[in-house]
């Protein structure tokens, strides 16, 4: 079923995402890092979210919250990348992670649409 292997996805994510923050240890990070944390945990917090959804609308609207954070999850990954605050491997990991997790919310967005 995709919900679970959406579930499971963001779930894996999420703690790579802790690890990858508790990684970084290069000064003035701090900012970045609390960024990169605080959003790429609640993309699976929100797809979490989504499984008790008090209504349709929100059962829809969950989702839709969560491809907005992985979004920008990829904008503060790229951005320690670029700036050399995390090696090319822990990036394309984390960007790979996060690009199935994209794809995924995509077609679940216009799927609960389509229903909805």
């Amino acid at each position: 079923m995709p919900e679970n292997k959406l579930l499971d996805l963001s779930f894996e994510f999420a703690v790579a995402v802790v690890n990858l923050v508790d990684g970084i240890t290069a000064p003035k990070s701090s900012y970045m890092t609390d960024q990169l944390a605080r959003v790429g945990t609640s993309v699976g917090a929100s797809i979490h979210e989504a499984q008790y959804a008090q209504s349709k609308r929100d059962f829809v609207a969950k989702p839709e919250i969560a491809l907005k954070e992985a979004n920008e999850t990829s904008y503060w990954l790229k951005l320690l990348y670029e700036t050399r605050r995390m090696d090319i491997d822990a990036y394309r990991h984390a960007e790979r992670l996060c690009g199935n997790i994209r794809r995924l919310l995509i077609a679940s967005c216009k799927t609960a649409k389509e229903r909805g």
